[in-house]
């Protein structure tokens, strides 16, 4: 029984952070309609940034602080971001209003390849850490219900709850704010939105920048684990599944269907892994998601994309 929950609880740990992936194509896609095949390299560019900003202040300050390089090295990386998300939206999707949705497809394949380029010509294209931190080591919880306890690693708890924490203020934004009223009236209807008086294009602006954040944050907690690489970008790739379950238009479905894919890799790869020789992990998601795809095609919180169109 502990081996089985501390399967799960890994399973957890790692859906949140497949949910903080999932989490920026949602939201473009609520407030604009673009489905955004750059959130991955959105993901790999914010990471790139923090870490090479954590290495380069040090030595243009003159300090020794990890604390104030990696405060510094964030704050320089979201506001990198923001200019991102600002020249994205005026050199790209200002044009491209109303346009097919095949269109917008293809212009965030080029955004991706875009910021592939840039981010190895600003920052390089080596393997970089990105030291904030977090503990490596593992830790044995619950040792008095469970004979021996169950083991968990402590950088993958912290790491589950950066991404609940920022989910949880996300949440809070759109609810209870002005400008997360206005985001999610824009989703509701956009014509509708703009009779009213809200600016699409500070609108897209805004959701643009959110998704750099959500990027920015994703980007730091597997550069933490992983190490900063562009192999990253494939992160976006594990998200898809994500999206597919919870639905394309839900933000609840992104949480529950992250939280749901980590734990079927996990629990398949132990239980159903040894049956079919190991690997199941790298493809149980996504055919779980072809499987979905038959029954529910909007997901379990989506709506169909048909009746949006």
């Amino acid at each position: 029984m502990a081996f089985f929950i501390e399967t799960v609880f890994g399973g957890l740990m790692a859906g949140m952070l497949y949910a903080l992936v999932a989490l920026g194509f949602v939201l473009i896609f609520k407030a604009s309609g673009v489905f955004n095949f750059a959130q991955g390299a959105m993901v790999l560019f914010a990471a790139l940034a923090m870490a090479r900003f954590a290495e380069w202040y040090p030595q243009w300050l003159g300090f020794d602080s990890l604390l104030l390089a990696n405060v510094l090295a964030f704050i320089t990386a979201a506001l990198l971001m923001f200019v991102v998300a600002w020249l994205i939206e005026a050199l790209v999707l200002r044009h491209l209003v109303n346009q097919e949705g095949a269109t917008l497809l293809m212009a965030t394949l080029g955004i991706t390849y875009f910021l592939d380029g840039l981010g190895q010509t600003l920052f390089g294209s080596d393997i970089y850490q990105i030291n904030i931190g977090m503990p490596k080591d593992p830790v044995f919880i619950l040792e008095g219900m469970f004979e021996g306890g169950i083991l968990i690693n402590k950088e993958d708890l912290i790491a589950a709850g950066i991404a609940a924490a920022l989910v949880a203020g996300l949440s809070l934004f759109f609810q209870k704010t002005a400008t997360g009223r206005a985001l999610r009236a824009v989703a509701d209807d956009h014509q509708a939105a703009q009779s009213i008086g809200i600016p699409l294009n500070r609108i897209w602006v805004i959701v643009w920048c959110v998704a750099g954040i959500v990027a920015l944050v994703a980007g730091m907690i597997w550069g933490s684990k992983l190490g900063v690489q562009f192999s990253l970008t494939t992160v976006a790739l594990r998200a898809l599944p994500v999206i597919i379950l919870g639905g394309l238009t839900s933000v609840p479905g992104a949480i529950v269907g992250g939280l749901i894919i980590g734990v079927g890799e996990k629990l398949s790869e132990v239980y159903l892994g040894p049956l079919v020789g190991g690997g199941i992990e790298i493809w149980f998601a996504y055919v779980l998601a072809l499987v979905f795809l038959l029954f529910r095609p909007q997901g379990l919180f989506g709506e169909k994309i048909i009746d949006r169109v």
